[in-house]
């Protein structure tokens, strides 16, 4: 009876420490704090600058975030005086925070820094040595303040919130814009671009700027006229691209070519010319920008490959020129065309697009990811035997949550809705970043690799008066990203 009675007390014991162990925890649950939101970053942007009065002035805000990324609205004003909101998109959003080197990548972290991985012979991945890494590595002394990243065969640059650009990587001709030949570890500033600079794009051996007055200007290896300055004499600091002083809204750059789109929706191209890659109905080499046939408007996207471009218009549509052994031009056909014809499939609802060496991508606006061309190494991602495709395919397990699609060499990545990096093709220098040098046929995630999810709103006025303005943009923040805010001064002429 002792023992029963001994028993007894220590069940109710048991159940009133359990009771008073679940009263505990969930008076710790009605009192627990949140969880923190993540930093938002802000960058705005205003064009053109100066702007005549009466002119459109084009607002643009690009918030990055993690994760599923920012949502909600931007507000934009004129010191106190609101002009105007706009919501956040993601799709699309954030093509400039992902490149495709030739055997290299590199993304803009969700921290703001620059972080690269593949091939590093010559430095491209600006960490300090020339060793080749299969997974993420961080660029030296960029840890913050990155809004874009481009990359060239064995370089790559960087572009800072405050509008300067870093380049590191090989030098031979001057390709990283430093005054120098000689081949950097890790970046450095490219002369007379410490501010003022709006995007930023790698050729094969040669770079461009966008300033935000909407000039373009190149730098590197000009043999065959692809900095567009009138000549073709390498230069190691930027040259002005001819002709193109205003204007200009977008630039990319091939192998051996570059091509700019105008605020008026004109593409112009230029340099080498082989393969009807300038667009211009012929085969001649140009050192000076010309006019890309049938495109004098309409265009809101360019993207140039090893020895083919493309354009992306406002109804969604794509349209291709160069060289066309692969099929990378995506008109069902092997023919190269030296002035630009449908993609087929691709007539609308395409937001983005990127072109690579021998192939291409397209990312649309439900998010899918379509490929075609060379399909050497498993570079299309449709888990097929190597080969070509003449015409758009899906990646496989990539239909939709896409939000950016970077081409390269002969390897792709994409930048998914779950805020993950996954890339697919060749894997002989790592730049699958898997942690291994084998090759993907399919998308396979980026190791080590928290990548900057960013949203756009845009906005148009021509509210602003003559004088000099203050634009502001203010982001309220969401569920999971602290509030943000950036301002952009602006000229308004007579």
């Amino acid at each position: 009876m002792t023992a029963a009675a001994s028993s007894h007390s220590t069940e109710i014991s048991i159940m009133n420490a359990f009771r008073f162990v679940c009263a505990a925890a969930l008076s710790l649950a009605l009192v627990a704090p949140a969880f923190a939101k993540s930093a938002s970053r802000m960058r705005l942007l205003a064009s053109p600058d100066p702007a005549k009065i009466g002119r459109t002035v084009r607002l643009q805000a690009e918030v990055d975030g993690r994760g599923l990324g920012p949502t909600g609205k931007v507000t934009f004003s004129d010191g106190a005086v609101v002009i105007g909101a706009a919501l956040l998109s993601r799709i699309g959003a954030g093509q400039a925070t992902l490149t495709g080197g030739a055997t290299h990548a590199c993304a803009v972290s969700a921290a703001g820094g620059a972080r690269c991985w593949g091939g590093n012979d010559r430095g491209a991945l600006g960490d300090g040595s020339t060793k080749q890494r299969d997974a993420p590595v961080d660029v030296q002394g960029l840890s913050h303040d990155i809004v874009a990243v481009t990359g060239g065969i064995l370089h790559s640059c960087a572009l800072t919130s405050a509008g300067a650009v870093k380049c590191w990587g090989f030098n031979n001709s001057g390709i990283l814009g430093d005054g120098t030949s000689n081949d950097r570890l890790r970046p450095v500033g490219v002369s007379g671009l410490s501010s003022g600079v709006v995007a930023v794009a790698a050729g094969a051996v040669h770079t461009c700027a966008l300033t935000s007055a909407g000039a373009a200007k190149c730098w590197g290896y000009n043999s065959e006229g692809q900095l567009g300055d009138g000549t073709t004499s390498s230069r190691r600091t930027p040259v002005d691209v001819a002709g193109l002083s205003s204007g200009v809204v977008a630039i990319t750059g091939g192998r051996e070519h570059t091509c700019a789109a105008t605020s008026a929706g004109a593409v112009k191209c230029w340099g080498y010319n082989d393969r009807g890659q300038i667009g211009d109905g012929t085969t001649s080499d140009h050192s000076a920008p010309v006019a890309v046939s049938g495109l004098s408007s309409g265009v809101v996207g360019i993207s140039a490959g090893g020895a083919h471009s493309c354009a992306l218009t406002s109804a969604g549509a794509v349209l291709c020129w160069g060289a066309n052994f692969d099929g990378q031009l995506g008109d069902g056909t092997y023919e190269n065309r030296s002035t630009p014809v449908a993609v087929s499939g691709l007539s609308s609802g395409v937001v983005a697009i990127s072109a690579g060496e021998y192939h291409t991508c397209a990312l649309t606006g439900a998010g899918a990811v379509l490929c075609w061309g060379s399909n050497s190494f498993g570079a299309l991602g449709d888990a097929s035997t190597p080969g070509s495709r003449p015409i758009p395919g899906p990646v496989t397990g990539l239909s939709s949550g896409v939000r950016v699609v970077a081409a390269g060499g002969s390897h792709t990545c994409a930048l998914t809705s779950a805020g993950a990096v996954q890339c697919w093709g060749q894997n002989f220098f790592g730049q699958i970043g898997d942690g291994t040098n084998t090759h993907r046929s399919t998308p396979t995630p980026v190791l080590r690799l928290t990548p900057a999810v960013r949203g756009r709103a845009l906005l148009s006025t021509r509210s602003l008066g003559v004088g000099a303005h203050t634009l502001q943009a203010s982001f309220p923040g969401d569920a999971a990203h602290d509030p943000s805010s950036a301002a952009q001064s602006q000229t308004i002429v007579p």
